[in-house]
């Protein structure tokens, strides 16, 4: 990992740019090079390897697939999708939870869009809308492991809050740990006016899953649309709409 030879930059990327999955029960954008779909000038930025803005519907999902020295990050926008995998670990994943799956030297999972098994009170059929994001970890063939905490209260003060981070500045603060040093998740969820102030790090990544917001310096930004910058850092975010974002920041990058 490295942080040397870097020069200012601010790449806009819109939501109908991105490489795109779409079969029967899966709806899916990837930010990033992602299975069949490759671009060897969009692999990664920083620490960040995959952005997949997902869509499955009910009594779909992903089957037990294996995964190693990967941290993933999971966030629910709307709906909500089981987890089980071969550690032991199951849980239902909903809005406002935060959660992390290390891969380690080795895990199987499965994710699925369950809710047409519910009955009664709690039946619904509603589609499943989340985004995965995969951060490289600073050290390989670690313990498989997992971690989930919901901070939807937190996420009432409209500010930028820290959701996932392995790095030290964040120790007591971030809803979960992940196993890289140099990263960090950050969430807003802002009503229409409301501003937050973007980290000033090497590589920021933010992510606009839902709304519109306005960025200092670029402009307008809808639902899909990604920012990556490099070596540049601080700008106001402001929601013209009820929006959420995801920001990664990033004081490290994979080396070439």
């Amino acid at each position: 990992m490295s942080t040397t030879g870097i020069r200012p930059q601010i790449d806009v990327r819109r939501s109908g740019d991105r490489f795109a999955t779409k079969i029967d029960w899966l709806d899916s954008k990837h930010s990033f090079s992602f299975g069949s779909q490759f671009d060897a000038a969009n692999t990664h930025h920083g620490l960040l390897l995959v952005n997949n803005d997902d869509i499955v519907r009910p009594g779909s999902g992903f089957e037990t697939h294996p995964h190693r020295d990967m941290e993933i990050v999971t966030w629910v926008m709307q709906g909500s999708l089981v987890h089980q995998d071969s550690t032991g670990h199951s849980g239902v994943i909903y809005p406002g939870l935060a959660q992390r799956m290390s891969a380690g030297k080795g895990i199987l999972h499965s994710e699925k869009n369950d809710s047409w098994r519910l009955s009664g009170a709690d039946a619904h059929t509603d589609p499943v809308h989340f985004v995965q994001m995969w951060v490289a970890p600073d050290e390989s063939g670690i313990t498989p492991g997992y971690e989930q905490l919901e901070i939807d209260n937190e996420l009432l003060s409209g500010g930028l809050i820290p959701v996932a981070s392995g790095m030290d500045k964040h120790d007591g603060e971030s809803a979960i740990r992940i196993k890289n040093r140099y990263a960090a998740l950050h969430v807003a969820r802002l009503q229409p006016g409301q501003s937050v102030e973007l980290p000033d790090a090497p590589f920021v990544h933010l992510f606009v899953p839902r709304g519109d917001v306005a960025l200092e310096g670029v402009g307008p930004l809808s639902a899909g649309d990604a920012v990556r910058f490099t070596a540049v850092g601080g700008q106001k975010v402001t929601a013209v709409e009820p929006a959420e974002i995801l920001v990664w920041e990033m004081h490290a990058t994979i080396a070439r």
